[in-house]
């Protein structure tokens, strides 16, 4: 096995034993589709769900979160790239800031099947399953990954730093070929808690 194989599997080895599931969202949950809640034939059961934020609506007493529903990862994140599974509506007591719980954003949800609610989009009437939430979780923004330039030799060919430490070969020079840099923007603020009374 060359080395460079090893180095992958090590890291994706090392990945893998760092996939830890939030601690406000470890429990229990009952694997309920959106179809199945829609229809009202799943329950008052407890479900984690999750996706990305469409919309914040904060009222007197709750605060309720329009979500395009993903199915989520070993760390109970929602995975972007997959098929949209619908969406749903979590409600929560207590005041959270739109500005903060912004379109677009990866959220995670825990709580109980409370029927469903309709609301437009459009014109047309949807009807959401709605989770009376006990934890609102939102995540950090992700990594940004900046690619390294165009080799047209491909992974393997003189450009490959692994087969040419010295530099791009072909009278290039190793700036022809930077290492590729992960950019990690600032994550996002911890979830304000919520104004009591």
């Amino acid at each position: 096995m060359s080395r460079r194989i090893l180095l992958v599997v090590a890291g994706a080895i090392a990945l893998g034993g760092c996939a830890t599931i939030p601690k406000p969202l470890v429990g229990n949950y009952t694997p309920v589709s959106l179809d199945a809640a829609r229809s009202g034939s799943a329950g008052a059961v407890r479900v984690r769900w999750g996706g990305q934020i469409i919309q914040t609506e904060p009222a007197e007493q709750e605060t309720c979160f329009f979500v395009l529903a993903e199915p989520l990862d070993s760390q109970a994140r929602p995975e972007r790239g997959g098929d949209s599974q619908g969406r749903f509506v979590a409600c929560k007591q207590g005041f959270y800031d739109p500005e903060v719980f912004t379109k677009g954003h990866d959220i995670t949800v825990t709580g109980t099947l409370d029927g469903t609610v309709q609301h437009k989009i459009g014109d047309f009437d949807y009807t959401y399953p709605k989770v009376a939430a006990d934890t609102v979780y939102l995540w950090p923004n992700r990594p940004v990954y900046a690619g390294r330039p165009y080799d047209p030799w491909g992974a393997w060919g003189p450009c490959d730093p692994f087969w040419s430490p010295w530099g791009c070969g072909w009278g290039y020079g190793p700036w022809y070929y930077p290492p590729r840099v992960i950019v990690v923007p600032r994550p996002a603020p911890p979830p304000p808690q919520p104004k009591k009374g």
